[in-house]
């Protein structure tokens, strides 16, 4: 089936984006907000993602000049795929779809009336398991028959909500890497009731939106990215809380000894501290004597840095300023 009206439900750093990027595609997109103040969180980021379209746009058009001039390469990191291939590239065109996708996107406080209509829902909220259930146990009697509906959910596993979904055979997982239109990249996840259908259906949505699907053939904690990504966070922030070292050399010791672009720290300002935070809970139930890290000083660490609005890239401000 064709998806061509979707809903997000959640405006957080992830499901601005994913809104956004669908909406670039020329999707019909809807996301859900639970408050006023989510509101008001969620417009700033969608007119930041704007810029950062535009930006992009930009400089895949300065490089891809230079490229004709020079007879050089156009250099991989500038190009996001997400918006165009070089082949085919028309910067013109990707800022009006840019433009029309801010433009085109509704913000909606009511569930049923978000909904209503919708092809897929994705959910991305916060990394918080009874929030997740209460979300599903509501939406649940409100969506359409045709409906397909996917967690973005980064660490925990989907069969923990499928019963509360109330269609298990068009339920499943999908799971975005961050700066999607960049990293774009998108984990398909079944869970065991999941119809081929359906898991079809979101393989070929994934797609649509100029992801590349990656089918995740067995449920998995963490997917694929994040079963290697965490622990690789987890090690950095380890190394900080231990007074081992400081974030910068921490991430410098990463990037200069590796080639990656980004460091540990990096990584957790873009994605986001809150994120993190929830993300390291349920490893504080582990006993000491087993953690491979230390896990409770790390969620110290976060909760402080959250508690004073040091949240990330997002706000100006993590373990870097911007």
């Amino acid at each position: 089936m064709a998806m061509e009206k979707v809903t997000v439900a959640g405006g957080g750093v992830l499901g601005s984006q994913i809104a956004f990027q669908s909406a670039y595609c020329g999707l019909d997109v809807t996301i859900w907000l639970r408050s006023e103040g989510s509101i008001g969180r969620t417009e700033p980021k969608l007119d930041r993602l704007l810029t950062d379209y535009l930006a992009d746009i930009d400089a895949m058009e300065a490089a891809l000049t230079e490229a004709r001039e020079t007879g050089e390469a156009v250099p991989a990191k500038v190009w996001a795929l997400g918006i165009a291939d070089t082949d085919d590239f028309d910067a013109d065109a990707c800022r009006e779809r840019a433009r029309h996708a801010r433009e085109s996107l509704k913000l909606e406080l009511d569930l049923a009336a978000a909904v209503a209509d919708a092809d897929l829902v994705i959910e991305s909220m916060a990394e918080q398991e009874e929030a997740k259930v209460e979300f599903f146990k509501r939406l649940a009697p409100l969506m359409p028959e045709k409906t397909i509906v996917v967690t973005n959910s980064s660490s925990l596993l989907p069969s923990k909500f499928t019963k509360w979904t109330g269609r298990p055979e068009k339920y499943l997982a999908l799971h975005f890497a961050n700066t999607i239109w960049h990293n774009n990249i998108a984990e398909v996840m079944a869970q065991d009731k999941t119809s081929p259908a359906s898991f079809q259906a979101v393989v070929d949505f994934a797609a649509s939106i100029r992801m590349q699907p990656l089918p995740v053939h067995k449920e998995k904690a963490g997917y694929l990215l994040n079963s290697m990504l965490i622990p690789f966070l987890f090690s950095g922030m380890d190394l900080y809380v231990n007074g081992v070292s400081d974030p910068e050399s921490i991430d410098t010791a990463w990037v200069r000894g590796t080639g990656a672009p980004k460091g540990p720290f990096q990584i957790l300002d873009t994605v986001g501290l809150v994120t993190a935070l929830n993300i390291v809970e349920p490893y504080c139930k582990v006993p000491g004597f087993l953690a491979p890290y230390n896990f409770k000083g790390i969620r110290q660490m976060l909760k402080e840095k959250v508690d004073a609005g040091e949240t990330g890239k997002a706000a100006g401000q993590g373990f870097y300023r911007y």
